[in-house]
């Protein structure tokens, strides 16, 4: 069980959930994994591979399960934060007597995530190909060839942030703005939060 000193301000900074984090923190490092910092956040790894992380939001802290969709659920707790969150899974907490309650129901999906790390399993990702171009963006595109050729030139994952951000406006005009605002970035290679 070797706490990391770089991880150590998560846990000392004031926040509701400090007995749930020191409790999760306890129980990850009992699996024997490896605590790192990543994304701001305590993160536990298997020979340099994520296996699971803890955070807190206004309403509950969590563990996530960066292949969690690959887990049997057996208990069904796992949570997909939102639609389009294709491999991590979460089980959610509010108070510390869940945690405890709980404690062997999650070292066996702890371990059961090492294995899947082991076993080098992967999420079948949806590729970009397969995400709808709304058609505010299609025509922009259609009607400009070298915003068309800016953004086939972003990364993958840099389109997918695009197309995720324009269709979940509900109306056109919205997606319209959207599209318009975010075009100069497309032209300089940016993604979406760059």
């Amino acid at each position: 069980m070797q706490k990391n000193p770089k991880v150590e301000f998560f846990f000392s900074k004031e926040s509701k959930w400090q007995s749930e984090y020191d409790q999760l923190r306890n129980l990850v490092l009992d699996c024997g994994l490896t605590e790192e910092l990543k994304w701001g956040v305590p993160c536990y790894t298997e020979k340099g591979a994520n296996v699971v992380l803890i955070h807190g939001f206004k309403e509950y802290c969590a563990l996530l399960f960066h292949k969690g969709a690959l887990l049997s659920d057996s208990e069904g707790i796992l949570i997909q934060q939102t639609e389009n969150v294709q491999s991590a899974r979460q089980i959610r907490f509010i108070n510390l007597q869940e945690i405890i309650k709980m404690k062997s129901v999650l070292k066996r999906y702890i371990f059961e995530a090492v294995e899947v790390e082991k076993a080098g399993l992967k999420v079948e990702l949806k590729k970009t190909k397969e995400y709808e171009i709304p058609e505010e963006f299609q025509s922009k595109l259609d009607a400009n060839p070298e915003l068309k050729t800016a953004f086939e030139a972003l990364t993958p994952g840099r389109q997918r942030g695009y197309l995720l951000h324009f269709s979940t406006a509900k109306q056109a005009k919205t997606r319209e703005a959207r599209i318009e605002k975010v075009i100069p970035q497309i032209f300089e290679g940016k993604g979406l939060t760059d």
